[in-house]
């Protein structure tokens, strides 16, 4: 059974940090991209970064270039979104993704930032 579990989330100030981690189980971790996305109340689901599986390659939102950034740990199951200079825009509930199959979420964990 396919999990993810993130963690991480939480209220910071403008220009604060915070870094989301994502606990994968349940299928080969190490063979497919992982994501997050993020939902912010009354629009629809954004792709906030991707990483692929093998080379590590990622791909970023323009709204969070240069601010965020996605790793793995591919012998722990673990993806991580480090998240730097906060904007309230920011605000969200943000989701982890696994590109297998028809894709697979994360519970969300809620990032909230205040100004």
């Amino acid at each position: 059974q396919v999990q993810l579990v993130e963690s991480g989330g939480g209220l910071v100030q403008l220009g604060g940090s915070l870094r989301l981690s994502c606990a994968a189980s349940g299928f080969t971790f190490s063979l497919y991209a992982m994501g997050w996305y993020r939902q912010a109340p009354g629009k629809e689901r954004e792709r906030v970064a991707l990483i692929n599986a093998r080379s590590g390659r990622t791909n970023y939102a323009d709204s969070v270039k240069g601010r965020f950034t996605i790793s793995r740990d591919n012998a722990k199951n673990m993806v991580y979104l480090q998240m730097n200079s906060l904007k309230p825009e920011d605000t969200a509930v943000y989701y982890c993704y696994a590109d297998r199959d028809r894709g697979s979420w994360g519970q969300g964990t809620q990032v909230t930032v205040s100004s």
